[in-house]
């Protein structure tokens, strides 16, 4: 097997922006290549692991029907996944990540108002989980396990962290830290309701959401107001951001 890498293949970024049906999950099966990397076989196996956790849970179970539906060799699976059922749980979220960015690339994205965006791309996420909620509610138990804890801080922060990279977000002062802090706790909350809203597609979610982001909108703009007032000082938290997005 060849050294780890990361590769994005066009054609299956082109599919995880439609919903996860069996046709996605036949094609995940099949996007292969003959000689694949762990990556490729962890990438491919996230969304097939995460039907099938829906019945078994995340876990040998679920690997080993997918790896099965794939056509990988289940001890090399396993491999792919050294951190067991919480690695399957990171791949799966990572592979909602990618569908998120696939459906809304750069310039589509752009064209909307900042409120919009992330409530575009947090609805998104709604959408992408609809089919998926009993997967992700084995998920969320999982990761609530104490032991879990910073894996499932460090989950909530990535996706709040690409939700603003999407958005066009390059603050490099405590901003960068604040958006994302507050961002995570509204889609944290999101999914609670989410998980047990029984609405027609998902209203309630929806409306909740919208009441959550006007909330952030009105404490961003205090925090604007705010800075106005304020005579700069010296940041430590944007020399930190700076080394995050050089030249700026």
């Amino acid at each position: 097997m060849t050294a780890k890498k990361a590769r994005v293949d066009r054609a299956g970024a082109g599919a995880v922006a439609e919903p996860r049906g069996a046709a996605y999950l036949t094609l995940m099966a099949s996007i292969l290549p003959a000689d694949p990397t762990l990556d490729e076989i962890r990438a491919a196996l996230a969304p097939l692991i995460a039907a099938s956790a829906a019945f078994d849970g995340f876990g040998d179970a679920a690997l080993a029907d997918a790896a099965a539906r794939a056509g990988v060799d289940p001890d090399v699976a396993r491999l792919a996944f050294p951190g067991g059922p919480r690695d399957m749980v990171d791949a799966w979220f990572a592979d909602i990540d990618m569908a998120m960015e696939a459906r809304w690339p750069a310039e589509k994205l752009g064209a909307l108002k900042i409120r919009q965006r992330i409530t575009t791309l947090v609805e998104t996420r709604i959408d992408l989980l609809a089919p998926g909620r009993e997967s992700l509610r084995r998920a969320l138990a999982l990761l609530a396990l104490p032991i879990n804890a910073p894996h499932a801080a460090k989950l909530g922060w990535r996706a709040a962290d690409h939700m603003w990279r999407l958005a066009g977000d390059t603050a490099t002062d405590y901003n960068h830290y604040s958006k994302r802090a507050i961002l995570g706790a509204v889609y944290g909350s999101t999914m609670a309701v989410f998980l047990n809203d029984e609405s027609e597609d998902f209203a309630d979610t929806r409306a909740f959401l919208a009441r959550r982001i006007d909330q952030v909108m009105r404490f961003e703009s205090w925090k604007h107001r705010r800075a106005a007032r304020t005579v700069e000082r010296p940041s430590l938290a944007r020399f930190v951001g700076r080394l995050r997005y050089p030249g700026r």
